[in-house]
């Protein structure tokens, strides 16, 4: 089968992502090829081409780590899927491309009332949120936790898990574009960040003492939100968009100084304070799928709502779809439709 990919052989740059056509050959005993109608666009993307994550692979990759779509062959052991079904899944990276070789063990069903492009939003931000939360996060009914990028795939999910435990949400936002979005899912309370965050954060808290923190921005908003944090709170940080280029190449110099001025907690402190601070990276769980799947089945009997798709481009403007959500403009999720048989 002859199958169209955006291949990266050079990282660095997001000028290096190209289309090409490529054979796939047929799947493996234990694997489906997978029809992809839908790709989910997430940050580590973005980092993995220009050359800042450390788990890309080595050499030439395709990027893209979910995606839904049909089954149209299976390998001879599995059997727990038939051709033409509609599923969503996640792959360490080579999710984009119009068709994918996969471990059976990593589609899941696509829910019956959702769409491929609410398919492809779904695990990564979905998971990503709910490991924060809740293996992680420890939240209990009650709590008070400040979500970071609020108006994002995974602020959004963050904000509607919280809810089902009976939190109060925070969320925090670059612009005021996005303040009408949470509104609509039903945060408590919101903050635009700003020089004046600090400030801004206390009085929205109003007296409220700062359980959990879901942090994915680095910088002054990670050291500010630390300090805020009561005793015995916790902070889950996921991910650090103040080191995303916003041009198409690595300014490397400004990287580096943002790195060596990096806020850092000393761990004397952290223990005098009584709070916690934990890191994950949700694609190393990847290798460990039982946890995965245990997982994503209990967030699944969470019956939450699909995801907000706040953008869609066609599979020709992937690329174009790529530099868009880089800007950090966009909310929601961002997805790239891909036609059939295409």
């Amino acid at each position: 089968m002859i199958r169209s990919v955006y291949r990266v052989d050079t990282k660095g740059s997001l000028d290096s992502l190209e289309r090409r056509e490529e054979e796939l050959p047929p799947p493996g005993d234990n694997e489906v090829t997978v029809e992809i109608r839908a790709i989910g666009l997430n940050f580590a993307d973005i980092f993995a081409i220009q050359g800042l994550y450390s788990a890309t692979p080595k050499g030439s990759f395709i990027p893209g780590l979910e995606y839904s779509g049909k089954v149209v062959a299976v390998g001879k052991k599995v059997k727990n899927f038939k051709k033409n079904d509609k599923v969503m899944g996640v792959t360490r990276f080579g999710a984009y491309a119009d068709y994918i070789n996969i471990d059976s063990r990593y589609i899941f069903p696509l829910p019956s009332k959702w769409s491929f492009e609410q398919g492809a939003g779904f695990l990564v931000q979905g998971l990503t949120a709910y490991y924060a939360l809740l293996p992680l996060g420890d939240l209990r009914k009650g709590q008070n936790v400040l979500i970071h990028s609020a108006a994002g795939g995974v602020g959004i999910y963050a904000n509607r898990i919280a809810k089902k435990f009976g939190a109060w949400t925070l969320g925090s936002v670059g612009n005021h574009s996005k303040i009408s979005l949470l509104e609509k899912e039903g945060y408590d309370a919101w903050i635009i960040r700003s020089s004046r965050f600090p400030e801004e954060l206390k009085t929205a808290l109003g007296g409220r003492e700062l359980h959990l923190v879901l942090e994915c921005i680095g910088g002054k908003i990670f050291k500010s939100s630390y300090e805020a944090l009561a005793p015995m709170g916790r902070m889950v940080v996921y991910g650090s968009a103040s080191f995303m280029s916003q041009g198409d190449k690595v300014n490397w110099l400004t990287l580096a100084w943002r790195y060596l001025t990096r806020p850092k907690v000393d761990t004397l402190e952290i223990v005098s304070e009584n709070k916690a601070v934990m890191g994950f990276n949700l694609i190393w769980l990847y290798e460990k799928i039982d946890e995965l799947t245990v997982h994503l089945k209990a967030l699944l009997k969470l019956n939450l709502e699909p995801p907000h798709i706040g953008s869609v481009y066609p599979f020709v403007d992937l690329p174009e779809a790529v530099r868009h959500f880089q800007t950090g403009n966009t909310t929601g999720k961002v997805v790239i439709t891909v036609e059939s048989g295409k």
